[in-house]
Order: structure tokens, then C-alpha cells, then sequence
């Protein structure tokens, strides 16, 4: 066997679809891409159309296999809608990625019923929502993969981890659940938890230089994340090779966590 014929056997993507949400923008972009590059038919999913428009175009013109569909995730109605359009496109999905996220950290004495509702609306049970959704079809036919993005503030309190990190906290206990509930039927259900990442995401953070090269320290590679860097663990977590990788944290964060 060749050696890219190996790599295709552990890691290609042909012949499976991908729902990405948050994909239009930072980690969930560079994850469709990187999964539609592998070979999957990837559905993006967000709010605003012309940035959805634009990944798609770029990937359509790559040779990529690709599609968007836009809704609101910071509410029931709007994620049963959304997941409904993006299955109607290339079939029922096997790949399921969560990367959409509301970043609201007030401090906490501040912080408000209506931020609290907003962010685990969006960072937790639009998760659960869609997982409930799909993982059953999962199972059944037995193969999927839901991947959650976390954050360091489901480990740790910093920077103000407000109703966001608790939301990141149970996002990474529903993905033990969902391993528990799925993995048998060979779903496989994992977190990827970055560090800091220069995403529109981080955009407050970003805006202070100071707080970015000292965020960068603080690492082992002396520098802060870049959405590029979850493509390998993306396609990894999203293919045969980690059949046997499930409900597990992993940290892609330049030994950030453990420095």
C-alpha cells in the first residue's frame, strides 16, 4: 500500500457529510474547509449570508463539495429550522461540529438574566439541540462524529469566564453524556478546547496588545493559536482514525493548559 493510500484509508472524508456551525467565520471556517478539503460534503451554518456566501464560493471553487444555510441558534425554533434545511441538502449529516458561540463575559455582579439566557441558548443547547437531532440517525446507521469547541474557561476561571465559561463547561460534560449514550453504536463524541485563538470571537481581547502578547507567554510555542490550527485534529476527530477517541477533551492550545 502506498503511503497515500494509507493516509486516505485513516483520514479521508469521501462519501460522508458534515454539518459545521459557526462556519463562516474563525475555528468553524478553517474546520469546514478543512473537512470539505478531506472529502466530505459540508453544510455551514450561521447567521449572516454574505460571509456564508463567500466560504462556499471559495470552496466551490476549490472543487469542494459544499453548501450554507443560515439561522438563529439563540433559539429553539431557529435550530430545529436550520438543522432541518442544512439535512435537506446532501442528506442526514455524520459529521456534526459545534463552533458556533456568543462570547458575553460582564463580570459576573453585572452580569444579567438576559446574557445568561443568550449564552446558553447559543453555546449549550443549540448543541444538545442538534445532537438530539442527529446523533439518534447516528447510531442507527452506525457511524458519526459530534465535535464540540470549548474554550480554556471550562477548566479554569480567567479574564472574566462569566456565563461563558460555565456554558463551556457543560458543553464538554454533554459531550460525556452523548459519548456514553452513542459511542457503543460507533458515535464518537470529543471536545476540542483551544487557547486563545485571534478570531472575530476574541475580538475584545484582541484589541489590547498588551493582554495578547501576554496571553502568548503563557504558552509553550510562544504564540497564540490561528483557526488553521484545528484543521488536522478536526479531520482526525471527524474520521475512521478515532473510532476508538471518544469523549475526551483535547487541548489545542500550545501547552497553554499545562504551562
Amino acid at each position: 500500500m502506498t503511503s497515500q493510500a494509507y493516509l486516505s484509508q485513516l483520514f479521508s472524508l469521501e462519501g460522508r457529510v458534515a454539518l459545521v456551525t459557526g462556519g463562516s467565520s474563525g475555528i468553524g471556517r478553517s474546520i469546514a474547509e478543512a473537512l470539505a478539503r478531506a472529502g466530505a460534503s459540508v453544510v455551514i451554518a450561521a447567521r449572516r449570508e454574505p460571509e456564508l456566501s463567500s466560504v462556499v464560493a471559495e470552496l466551490d471553487a476549490s472543487g469542494c463539495r459544499s453548501a450554507w444555510v443560515s439561522g438563529d441558534l439563540s433559539t429553539r425554533d431557529g435550530v430545529r429550522t436550520a438543522a432541518e434545511a442544512a439535512a435537506a441538502v446532501f442528506g442526514e449529516p455524520d459529521i456534526l461540529v459545534n463552533s458556533a458561540g456568543v462570547n458575553l463575559r460582564p463580570p459576573m455582579n453585572e452580569l444579567t438574566d438576559e446574557v445568561w439566557d443568550t449564552t446558553m441558548a447559543v453555546n449549550l443547547e443549540a448543541p444538545y439541540l442538534l445532537g438530539q437531532r442527529f446523533g439518534p440517525g447516528m447510531a442507527e446507521r452506525g457511524f458519526g462524529r459530534i465535535i464540540h469547541i470549548t474554550s480554556q474557561q471550562a477548566h479554569r476561571a480567567f479574564v472574566q469566564s462569566g456565563a461563558y465559561g460555565v456554558s463551556k463547561g457543560a458543553l464538554e460534560s454533554l459531550a460525556r453524556s452523548q459519548a456514553e449514550a452513542w459511542s457503543p453504536h460507533g458515535v464518537t463524541c470529543n471536545t476540542l478546547v483551544p487557547g486563545f485563538v485571534l478570531t472575530p470571537l476574541n475580538a475584545r481581547l484582541a484589541d489590547d496588545p498588551e493582554q495578547v502578547a501576554h496571553l502568548a507567554t503563557r504558552t509553550m510555542t510562544g504564540r497564540n493559536g490561528l483557526p488553521d490550527d484545528f484543521a488536522g485534529a478536526a479531520v482526525f476527530l471527524a474520521s475512521g482514525a478515532a473510532g476508538y477517541v471518544t469523549g475526551q477533551s483535547i487541548f489545542v492550545d500550545g501547552g497553554l493548559s499545562v504551562h
